[in-house]
């Protein structure tokens, strides 16, 4: 009976899932209403300035014609007294061709004196500005109207007939309501698009995470050909797959590697030791037996170490010891160092510097990068050939290079190289665990650089930039 711990997972995964599409529901409605309420605000402002801008332009314009009469008239009654100010009120009404204008003074009675109103209003608000009913000629219509009180008890009513600007604002306003209930619902129909859009676009990301986690490295985001933040988003993550898939791969490859890579010397090992103890005891050959399966385990365990040192390295840990580097001393004492192994195998090695070439990292990861090239140049270089170490400064760079006249490397193995273990069929029959130049690939990264290669014709060049 299979244990009971996969329907669990399936559960538990089935619960991740579905709080994830729980808080892209929530997050999207956040954000609906969001857009409905600036939309919203956006319009009230609108639709103010607009009423402001024709409704209350009618209301300025009517006010600012009285008060000018008025004025008028005031200055009028200052120069002529109450004789004056009926002449001016009875020629203002003769000269208004529109027949807008509304007059009526009083005396301290109530009694009319002059003007076209029928009546003072039986009721009149406190304030000066108001809006009311006056009979004119027997016909009633609606007025904005300004309240003047004069010495002796007169009072005096100007006026403009608002009824046809009054019924213009009416409709403006109504227009204005009409098209905020209209902005209303074209506002939550826009926050819903917004919303399923939002989900849409967003649960397709959630859904390619949760597959990626279930294993499935092969999934990746939608993206579209509009180029707006959700497929900025997309082709980010979909590059941040790639990489993570990238070092799945490269970690699977290693412990394949690792696996094959190991088990012939160990598998040797054993083997030796299994041989001892089967043959009599002899001290010599006992020792001999140590001594080579001692040779086979420091071989192992020199593995482990420079992929426990490609680790570091890549993980960025040494950047702590970055500091100015005289490169040209440094390619003056690798060269010092591979000199006699190259006279050796009767290669010439020499060297190509400019003086006070520096560049600011890692002293040792960068010789010990150099050294590993130097050791492939001399190791696949035959004798009577020549081996050139140079380093230059290119812009804010420095490139370090080995040009050998050896064998060379064929074009299709030259990005494989530096991938941990791999080696070519020219160097299967050479010691070697195929970790060099992931070493130098991984040093060449550290320091925001590359590692290529390039025909020599013959040979190969090895460029290493910094």
């Amino acid at each position: 009976m299979p244990p009971p711990t996969v329907p669990h997972l399936d559960l538990q995964d089935r619960a991740e899932d579905s709080t994830v599409l729980r808080v892209l529901r929530s997050t999207g409605f956040r954000l609906a209403v969001l857009h409905t309420a600036v939309f919203i605000v956006s319009a009230m402002a609108l639709v103010a300035f607009i009423y402001w801008a024709t409704a209350g332009a009618v209301n300025r314009q009517i006010d600012a014609a009285i008060r000018a009469d008025v004025l008028a008239l005031a200055d009028r009654y200052r120069e002529g007294g109450h004789a004056g100010l009926v002449e001016a009120i009875e020629r203002r009404i003769t000269e208004d061709a529109d027949n807008e204008a509304m007059y009526i003074l009083i005396d301290s009675d109530g009694r009319r004196v002059a003007g076209n109103v029928d009546r003072w209003p039986a009721i009149v608000p406190g304030e000066e500005w108001f809006e009311l009913q006056l009979e004119r000629g027997g016909d009633r219509s609606v007025a904005r109207a300004y309240q003047f009180l004069m010495p002796g008890g007169y009072r005096l009513l100007v006026g403009r007939d608002a009824q046809e600007r009054i019924r213009l604002r009416d409709l403006i306003v109504d227009a204005l309501l009409w098209a905020m209930a209209m902005i209303m619902v074209f506002a939550v129909l826009g926050g819903v698009l917004v919303r399923r859009m939002l989900l849409k676009r967003m649960q397709d990301v959630s859904e390619t995470a949760m597959t990626i986690s279930q294993g499935n490295l092969s999934r990746r985001v939608a993206t579209g050909e509009r180029g707006d933040e959700f497929d900025m988003l997309g082709r980010t993550v979909n590059r941040m797959l790639d990489q993570i898939e990238r070092l799945m791969n490269g970690v699977r490859e290693v412990s394949n590697a690792i696996a094959h890579d190991l088990r012939t010397p160990i598998a040797r090992v054993r083997a030796r030791l299994e041989e001892g103890l089967r043959q009599p005891p002899d001290a010599a050959a006992d020792r001999a037996t140590l001594e080579r399966t001692i040779a086979e385990l420091d071989n192992v365990i020199a593995i482990f170490q420079a992929l426990l040192r490609i680790a570091e390295i890549e993980a960025g840990a040494r950047r702590a010891a970055f500091a100015t580097v005289d490169l040209s001393r440094l390619l003056a004492d690798a060269v010092e160092i591979y000199s006699a192994s190259a006279e050796e195998k009767g290669q010439r090695m020499s060297l190509e510097v400019p003086a006070g070439l520096r560049i600011v990292g890692d002293r040792d990861l960068i010789l010990q990068a150099v050294a590993n090239l130097l050791d492939n140049a001399v190791k696949y270089t035959p004798g009577g050939g020549s081996i050139l170490l140079s380093g230059r400064a290119l812009g804010g760079e420095a490139e370090i290079i080995v040009a050998d006249t050896g064998q060379g490397l064929p074009e299709a193995e030259r990005a494989r190289v530096t991938e941990r273990f791999y080696r070519t069929e020219q160097s299967r029959s050479t010691p070697g665990s195929g970790l060099g130049l992931a070493l130098v690939q991984a040093v060449a990264q550290l320091h925001n650089g590359s590692l290529r290669f390039e025909d020599n014709a013959p040979g190969l060049r090895a460029v290493l930039t910094l």
